[in-house]
């Protein structure tokens, strides 16, 4: 039933911002930890940010300083807040979560695209 939905995504000049967002559905109940990934173009996709349920992030030391994830107070969503964008974080992001017990189960956005002109 868990579904994720990005927004956010666009076109900006190199020095700029975006914020992207992930809308979990109702039907995740229990969410063990969310994740941006990025795919760059003919790239393996990669873990840019991470979140646990209790808070604790983490980044990927190229987006270290720049880069902010977030949770939402009244609704299950997350945030990645780009700030100083520079041409190579041009990719399809995708939002992550594992959520359930045991192992959990894995589910994907549908990814949005960011573009970062120079």
């Amino acid at each position: 039933q868990g579904r994720l939905v990005e927004s956010g995504g666009g076109l900006v000049q190199a020095g700029g911002s975006l914020r992207l967002s992930c809308a979990a559905s109702v039907g995740i109940s229990s969410i063990n930890t969310m994740g941006w990934y990025r795919q760059r173009s003919g790239k393996q996709r990669e873990l840019v940010a991470a979140i646990t349920s209790g808070g604790t992030t983490d980044y990927v030391d190229s987006v270290k300083g720049r880069f902010t994830m977030s949770r939402g107070n009244a609704k299950n969503t997350v945030y990645l807040k780009m700030n100083s964008l520079k041409p190579e974080d041009t990719a399809v992001y995708y939002c992550y979560a594992n959520y359930g017990p045991l192992a959990g189960i894995d589910i994907w956005g549908q990814g949005t695209q960011v573009t970062v002109s120079s």
